[in-house]
């Protein structure tokens, strides 16, 4: 496990990497994450930085420790003051399929002069591009537009945790999300990542809002619906 003190603190590090784990179901609630031994083998740390990872994650409604037990998970949902309905992803999970992010990479683009991002982030601005899997096909491919003055780190491993978790530690808050839907057929290189012939498919581009009303993300993705529907859920 790569971890480095130039990413921020080793615990939160861990924490992330575990979180992000929950949140995609590859630790279910109801069961147990490894032994705090097991957890520090594996990420090569110490007891005391396994222990205020936990901690956070009990502190946050993830864990809870049963004593002579372990730990076990008792939620796996991003916690959202915007909405109460669940996202795409986490329906899937409730459903019994596991999520994952298996590819990402982060470039600098140029942004030709009379188009959308260049009106929005200007000359240039940040790419974070990355493929989720759905129990092991290729299935979502994410494009993610975000503007150069949050100076983020060029680490491809930063991006296979949660984006709006990095954006947060950042201090971008979140007003409003908008999502437009249509159907189109994706690029060579993005039908190739999904391992199918180019072909119309679900489309999906979200604009994030900060507090201040200013698009700090721009994305678009790129459905396998052959796989599985995409599918909104609304609670009352």
């Amino acid at each position: 496990m790569n971890l480095s003190k130039k990413k921020g603190p080793i615990y939160l590090q861990v924490k992330n990497i575990l979180k992000e784990r929950i949140l995609s179901g590859e630790y279910r609630i109801g069961t147990y994450i490894p032994s705090q031994e097991q957890l520090e083998h594996e990420f090569n740390v110490s007891k005391i930085t396994i222990r205020n990872a936990v901690e956070e994650l009990v502190g946050e409604g993830y864990l809870e420790k049963r004593s002579g037990k372990g730990t076990k998970v008792i939620n796996n949902k991003l916690i959202s003051k915007l909405s109460k309905a669940k996202n795409f992803t986490e329906i899937l999970v409730d459903k019994g399929y596991k999520i994952q992010k298996k590819q990402a990479n982060i470039s600098v683009i140029h942004n030709e002069p009379d188009t959308f991002l260049y009106e929005q982030f200007g000359e240039t601005c940040y790419c974070v591009t990355r493929l989720y899997y759905l129990d092991d096909q290729p299935y979502i491919y994410f494009s993610h537009y975000l503007p150069i003055w949050l100076s983020l780190s060029l680490d491809t491993e930063v991006y296979m945790m949660s984006l709006y978790d990095l954006l947060n530690e950042k201090g971008i808050s979140f007003s409003r999300f908008t999502d437009e839907f249509e159907v189109e057929s994706p690029s060579k290189e993005i039908a190739e990542k999904l391992q199918i012939p180019i072909q119309p498919l679900f489309k999906r581009m979200r604009y994030a809002y900060n507090e201040g009303d200013e698009l700090v993300e721009y994305s678009i993705a790129f459905y396998n619906t052959n796989i599985h529907k995409y599918m909104v859920n609304f609670e009352v």
